[in-house]
């Protein structure tokens, strides 16, 4: 039963956000989704993209820029940029670099201060939805690579209803995550006086071709209000109905363009020199690291996201509740380009993964206090009517998705299939460094170091 402090919340958010619920039907049916004739991805793609005469994505044309860049010689690019940095008189630090317990962190790390020889501060917004498994991977990368860590804790109160606030305004239960994350560093950055941020991807070039890889596009403001938090900066997340304050939403607020200037800072991706593979660098890490893969709800990569309950899980699920698809996808274009999976394979793990409820997702409404009915209230309104539809019980049901594709053998898909270079696309699940499996509650803060005997296999 929704609460009356839920319903009035509701009421509220009703007056102007309705997204795709109250669009009229008849509009959406005059638009169409297309599907890329080599990769899964659809052209509703919220960070937006293209399809060419041959039916192919702009992601995966850019994404063919790997098999014939000279990644030797933009890895030197890389290097006399570096070296700029790298100088005893500009203080303790070289470079910040923002990392995690999971994703490309080791890997970056281990590039820049063990390949290039920089002395890196780490950052790191918490979360708060932290699994036991990244917090051991934080605390070991910080501890194998010896290097410093900053991290960002927030008071879960303030999270809370900021968390409340982006679901009204934006379907969204990881605008702080997003907002944490990209705007820590560069606080950081300007407090020390460090003009060298090192990020892992550009996920506009990795996802979509939004640009070039020889763009060598850095990481700003604009890029970060308009996708990663979806057009809210903190400053417009204010709500009298939460009691959100300018104190509240500080943490989250971009330091003032005279301030990074002033520093120098710049944030540079290394995708665009080095040729991103994500699922091999991973099992690099695996090997020399010892870094602690996951099983995750709702896709087969077991590498990315394994330090958070929710990414691959109740924030992926809004995800395909709103757009029609999921990490699941994600992944499987990746493998696709890559030439590690055919297309009907990856169709065959989207159909696996994608209408699964996340297992965590009461954890979720219980910490944020909402009902499961509630929940889906916030969400279905932003779900988008090209793709999704009510039938006569009320029910929503996908218009048209890539299941529809399962076997598709036209002369676009013939023309734009690679062929495969492995015969199976596996991903590791590694053993343990604590026999205590993670349990089903948030590590706000934990130990992370456990003894080596308790290593389990």
């Amino acid at each position: 039963m929704i609460s009356i402090k839920e319903l009035k919340f509701q009421k509220e958010i009703g007056k102007g956000i309705y997204r795709g619920a109250l669009i009229k039907d008849s509009l959406s049916k005059k638009a169409k989704i297309n599907y890329c004739s080599r990769c899964l991805y659809p052209s509703n793609h919220p960070l937006g993209i293209i399809f060419d005469s041959k039916g192919v994505c702009s992601g995966c044309r850019i994404h063919e820029e790997k098999d014939i860049l000279n990644w030797d010689s933009r890895f030197e690019k890389l290097r006399g940029i570096l070296k700029n940095y790298k100088s005893a008189s500009r203080g303790q630090y070289d470079c910040v670099i923002p990392v995690s317990g999971a994703r490309d962190s080791y890997f970056i790390v281990h590039v820049i201060k063990n390949v290039f020889g920089l002395r890196p501060l780490l950052v790191t917004y918490n979360k708060q939805y932290n699994t036991e498994k990244g917090i051991r991977n934080l605390s070991y990368l910080r501890t194998v690579f010896d290097c410093d860590l900053l991290t960002l804790t927030v008071n879960p109160e303030t999270v809370k209803k900021i968390t409340k606030v982006s679901l009204q305004k934006m379907g969204s239960m990881y605008w702080h995550c997003l907002a944490g994350q990209s705007v820590f560093p560069v606080q950081i950055a300007v407090r020390f006086k460090i003009p060298l941020i090192v990020w892992g991807a550009h996920q506009g070039i990795d996802q979509v071709g939004m640009f070039s890889h020889t763009d060598q596009v850095e990481m700003t403001r604009k890029y970060r209000k308009e996708h990663d938090l979806m057009g809210f900066e903190a400053e417009d997340m204010g709500s009298s109905m939460m009691h959100l304050s300018s104190s509240d939403l500080a943490q989250f607020a971009y330091p003032h363009d005279k301030e990074i200037e002033k520093v120098g800072v710049r944030g540079i991706y290394l995708n665009n020199f080095i040729r991103w593979d994500s699922k091999a660098q991973h099992e690099k890490m695996i090997e020399l690291y010892d870094y602690e893969s996951g099983e995750q709800s709702r896709t087969f990569d077991t590498y990315n996201d394994v330090d958070c309950f929710h990414y691959s899980d109740v924030h992926d699920y809004i995800k395909f509740l709103k757009y029609g698809y999921g990490k699941a996808m994600d992944h499987a274009c990746r493998e696709i380009r890559l030439s590690r999976m055919s297309r009907s394979e990856g169709i065959a793990h989207v159909m696996k993964y994608a209408s699964l409820e996340p297992k965590s997702l009461q954890l979720f409404l219980d910490w944020i206090g909402i009902s499961k009915k509630g929940f889906y209230f916030f969400i279905n309104q932003f779900r988008d009517p090209l793709v999704w539809t009510r039938d006569s019980n009320g029910e929503w049901i996908l218009r048209k998705c890539i299941f529809d594709f399962e076997g598709d053998s036209s002369s676009l898909v013939e023309d734009a299939r690679l062929p495969l270079v492995e015969d199976k696309c596996e991903f590791k699940l590694t053993g343990s460094r604590t026999v205590i499996s993670d349990k089903p509650k948030y590590t706000v803060l934990g130990r992370g170091f456990v003894n080596p005997e308790d290593r389990t296999k």
